[in-house]
């Protein structure tokens, strides 16, 4: 089969591979369409904490080839489209034991730590696959991989539909969360500093939406104006950007007896004044990959599909992975989610 392999920074690889045989309990996928993050970007720049080299992607979607002993009559049968799980817990840690998998030490995801959808062929376990809503359109349904994070962020800042909630950051982490948040009721505004991925919120569901110069001050009196004079500020936060002097903005903004969800991820310091949480009484908040989210994210994106389809700005074939790379890496221009598909699967 036709495999993708990144083996040093900037540096692909098109080869051939045996194709792999489904193993107890899995499943084999014919990969069919992948979605670009920006995970995949900084392992190709080898700007990651894995190993090259390494078979990328993982927000996948495939159709079920075969099926290995032990996977019949787990609900999954030959010819069902399916988006894929990327994390495999290893189920016995803390964090397993507390239904916490989705921060196991020993967590693997395809793709990201071990090969992923960038070949022919994947072999999964039948636990990992998620079968696609029936009139969902297949190359949508990588896209809930980064919608069960969204989903996650939500959950773990317990919105409800009465909140009033700010979501800092419209990449597609922070729109796909205002779009949950607004299929959930809850009021929403979102900021950005670039202004059509405002637009982009708008469409997603966002009530109103706050222009951020990154080298002024946050606009509290704008964000007070949406809100209202009488409101203290927004229940819940969400930080999507992972840009540390936004997590600061996130906790002068948010409600005395507030929630702050911080997913945004970088590995750069942060500083504010300690006494913002107490005095406040802010629950803080951390939200990484999903917790068993994908049923969730597929049918989100089902009930929202055309909103959802405007997050893809590029499409690109498997064999012109470099030029995909070259384009999310390119800051000129407004770069979504990118669409990769595999050969003979472009409709």
């Amino acid at each position: 089969m036709l495999a993708v392999r990144t083996i040093s920074a900037n540096t692909l690889d098109y080869i051939e591979i045996d194709a792999p045989a489904p193993g107890l309990g899995e499943a084999l996928i014919a990969v069919d369409h992948l979605t670009l993050c920006g995970t995949d970007l900084h392992i190709f720049e080898d700007d990651y904490t894995t190993e090259l080299p390494l078979i990328q992607g993982h927000e996948i979607v495939g159709t079920v080839t075969a099926l290995g002993d032990g996977a019949r009559g787990t609900g999954v049968t030959l010819g069902d489209r399916v988006a894929i799980d990327p994390l495999i817990s290893c189920g016995e840690c803390r964090a397993c034991r507390r239904g916490r998998g989705n921060v196991c030490p020993e967590l693997v995801v395809l793709g990201c730590y071990c090969d992923g959808g960038f070949a022919e062929y994947l072999s999964v376990p039948t636990d990992r696959l998620h079968l696609l809503p029936a009139g969902l359109p297949p190359e949508l349904g990588p896209i809930a991989e980064p919608a069960a994070i969204s989903l996650e962020a939500v959950r773990r800042g317990r919105a409800v539909a009465e909140d009033t909630v700010l979501v800092l950051g419209a990449g597609p982490i922070g729109l796909l969360a205002t779009l949950a948040l607004h299929d959930l009721g809850a009021r929403v505004i979102t900021a950005d500093t670039v202004p059509e991925r405002l637009t982009m919120a708008t469409a997603m569901g966002s009530e109103a939406t706050l222009l951020i110069d990154p080298n002024a001050a946050f606009p509290a009196a704008e964000l007070d104006r949406f809100i209202g004079t009488a409101a203290d500020g927004p229940d819940l936060v969400i930080e999507a950007t992972g840009v540390p002097s936004s997590l600061e903005n996130a906790l002068r903004a948010v409600a005395p007896a507030g929630r702050v969800v911080q997913v945004g991820i970088s590995t750069h310091p942060t500083a504010f004044p300690l006494n913002i949480i107490p005095f406040k009484e802010v629950d803080l908040l951390g939200s990484r990959n999903s917790q068993g989210l994908m049923p969730e994210a597929l049918a989100l994106i089902d009930r929202h599909a055309a909103a959802v389809r405007e997050l893809i700005t590029h499409r690109f074939d498997l064999g012109d992975l470099d030029t995909a790379f070259a384009t999310m890496s390119d800051r000129s221009q407004r770069v979504g989610k990118i669409l990769i598909d595999m050969p003979g699967r472009r409709r």
